[in-house]
């Protein structure tokens, strides 16, 4: 086998329809979901201008749809004029002024409900703030702050008067700020004294204070929520409070209109080397994509409860939680807090205190959950959620049966959604009230979204569970529109192949006998194994099919003969066996994989942890792995994972 041709070890056959009930009340039927893909195919740009015109409120129609004349560097709609805050909150207001935006809970307990109305009241005095703060239309100001209704109003509020924000995730060091605000050139730094996580107190002012001490030149202010409510050094004539610059200030801020085109938000992606990605997104492609989604995945109504537990520091919080629901009008919910504080119980305690109706996390907050058992989903009544998504990356069948069954009670339909922060929507997903599922599988692209699977030539692969390159073969309106400041590094980036025509994700994936897309990993994760391409993804959904273990990541290190050892490391239900207790796991899990997917993807070398390095937002770091596998000194940044205590375990076990 060639090129980038990966062999597929897994088989999932199970299938699941939409009930009778669901469909009945669902925004799509098949028919309609069919007429969608239809106009798409017929004609493309047509079809998004139908989108465009009918979910977006212009203030200046557009008449142009696509620009390609300078590809990769797409335009859509660039001759139209509109506001996303406006779009979010003021067209509601005639109609829903009344209606809850925002549920929040803090980790602490306290709630509180912000109406459409009061939402509109706060980002326009915090808009007019920032305007008395200097802040002009493209100034970029960076947001670092703990996961409450503020953080969503500074966005909203930058939205307004066309300030293009930067969300660091609050999680993130002060060297990873410093670095995002310099490469930005922000002039201003909105952040807090700091949240609560995990029962402790996270001093986001403090690392604040440290990220400007070295460098941040270009910052003039700094606006500080008090949220904790704990002692901070404030900076006299560059630091303010935040209930100080909104008083007094006009609950009316008219918007700035802006193109279509202009910036709305850099988030920036970190990769594997160099400086981090300044991810740049537009603002009128970037809402149409952020709406149709949360439309036909969530199936949004007007009386839902929609809550995704993403962070808005990430491109998931942006889209889900800041500004998609809202600017389809729905009421959201917002947690500051950690998944298991005080117990295991509390995301099913708020979905039954809140009245969840439709719940998105990621698998791997799943898979952590699923550890402590049925015991605390079943002390509450789950029976307001009809819809449950997951988002982040492949969630194995395992874990899918278990949220299908224990939380969803196997009634309500699973979308497992892929995108990324690049793509800014929903890119391959089911549409709930159509799409027949299997567990594990992303399983179609959703109108207007050309997806294909292709060989090293670009050739699409026919072939069926033979995977390769994951490509988007047409621009869409949500896509990335550069690298802020390095057009070259976004071509090098997302069209380094196929002489620029396709996006490439840096995903493998393959689609099964029906059709249905499965994502394999990333490209960089594809293991070679006695010729053999092997991907990781597979072969950790065979270890977490063992009841024994609840978690598991594989990676490569090098092999004289094989080319690469397949070297896994895994959590267990109980207690990490040691001695002859692991030997015998180990050789039990060994077999188990070889009974699931053959020899070739059995495990070299299994060690167990009593936790995988986790960056904060939980996604594994499987580069901190692969170093740690292959016994090489650590040199790479790990000042974001969760727990670093858990890098030094497993160097232990080497």
């Amino acid at each position: 086998m060639s090129g980038i041709e990966i062999n597929s070890v897994l088989t999932e056959n199970r299938l699941f329809e939409p009930s009778a009930e669901f469909v009945a009340k669902a925004r799509l039927k098949p028919d309609d979901l069919k007429a969608l893909k239809q106009r798409a195919e017929e004609d493309y740009e047509g079809f998004w201008a139908d989108q465009a015109r009918e979910h977006i409120d212009w203030q200046t129609p557009f008449t142009r749809t696509l620009d390609d004349s300078n590809a990769p560097h797409f335009k859509w709609f660039s001759d139209g004029r509109m506001n996303v805050s406006y779009n979010c909150i003021d067209r509601h207001l005639e109609k829903n002024a009344d209606k809850t935006a925002i549920i929040f809970e803090g980790e602490p307990g306290d709630t509180r409900h912000i109406s459409y109305q009061q939402l509109h009241d706060q980002v326009c005095q915090f808009a007019n703030a920032l305007r008395a703060k200097g802040v002009n239309k493209g100034d970029r100001v960076v947001i670092y702050m703990p996961m409450v209704p503020e953080a969503v109003i500074a966005m909203q509020a930058c939205a307004r008067i066309g300030a293009i924000h930067s969300v660091v995730f609050g999680g993130f060091s002060a060297d990873s700020l410093r670095d995002r605000i310099d490469d930005a050139r922000a002039v201003m730094l909105i952040t807090a004294d700091g949240g609560t996580r995990g029962g402790k107190t996270v001093d986001l002012k403090e690392a604040a204070d440290k990220a400007m001490s070295k460098g941040c030149e270009s910052i003039q202010n700094v606006i500080v929520l008090k949220r904790s409510a704990h002692d901070i050094t404030m900076q006299e004539g560059r630091d303010h409070w935040w209930s100080d610059v909104v008083d007094g200030m006009d609950s009316h801020c008219e918007p700035e209109w802006v193109n279509a085109e202009d910036p709305l938000f850099l988030l920036y992606t970190s990769g594997s080397t160099g400086k981090p990605k300044g991810i740049q997104h537009s603002s009128a492609g970037y809402l149409l994509n952020a709406i149709v989604t949360n439309l036909w995945v969530f199936d949004l109504n007007d009386d839902d409860i929609f809550w995704c537990t993403a962070d808005v520091g990430w491109i998931t919080g942006h889209t889900y939680v800041a500004y998609g629901p809202l600017a389809a009008g729905s009421t959201i919910v917002m947690f500051e807090g950690a998944p298991v504080i005080p117990d295991a119980g509390r995301f099913w305690k708020m979905c039954e205190q809140h009245k969840v109706t439709i719940f998105y996390t990621a698998p791997t907050a799943i898979r952590a959950l699923m550890k402590f058992g049925d015991e605390y989903p079943n002390r509450y009544d789950l029976s307001s959620i009809r819809l449950l998504g997951t988002v982040g990356e492949p969630i194995n069948p395992e874990a899918w049966m278990w949220y299908h069954t224990v939380i969803g009670k196997e009634r309500c339909p699973i979308v497992d959604t892929w995108w990324q922060t690049e793509t800014g929507a929903h890119v391959l997903s089911p549409v709930p009230g159509v799409t027949v599922t299997k567990p594990g599988s992303c399983t179609f692209a959703l109108p207007g979204m050309d997806v294909d699977i292709v060989n090293e030539e670009g050739e699409s692969i026919t072939e069926a569970n033979t995977g390769g390159y994951l490509v988007i073969r047409k621009p869409w309106p949500s896509m990335v529109r550069t690298v802020w400041g390095d057009d070259q590094r976004y071509i090098d980036t997302y069209f380094p192949k196929f002489g620029g025509r396709y996006y490439l994700a840096g995903d493998s994936a393959r689609r099964d006998e029906d059709g249905y897309f499965w994502i394999m990993g990333r490209i960089d994760d594809v293991l070679n194994v006695s010729g053999h391409r092997l991907g990781t993804m597979e072969i950790e959904s065979a270890l977490v099919s063992h009841k024994a273990v609840v978690e598991a990541a594989v990676v490569g290190r090098p092999h004289d003969v094989k080319g690469e050892a397949i070297v896994a490391f895994i959590i267990c239900q109980n207690e990490r066996p040691v001695g002859e207790e692991a030997e015998k796991m180990v050789a039990e899990l060994r077999n188990w994989v070889g009974e699931q997917i053959g020899a070739i993807a059995k495990p070299d070398d299994i060690r167990f942890a009593d936790g995988l390095p986790k960056t904060r937002s939980g996604k594994i770091m499987r580069r901190l792995l692969r170093t740690i596998a292959a016994g090489e000194e650590i040199t790479s940044d790990i000042s974001t994972l969760e727990n670093e205590a858990v890098v030094a375990q497993l160097q232990g076990e080497t």
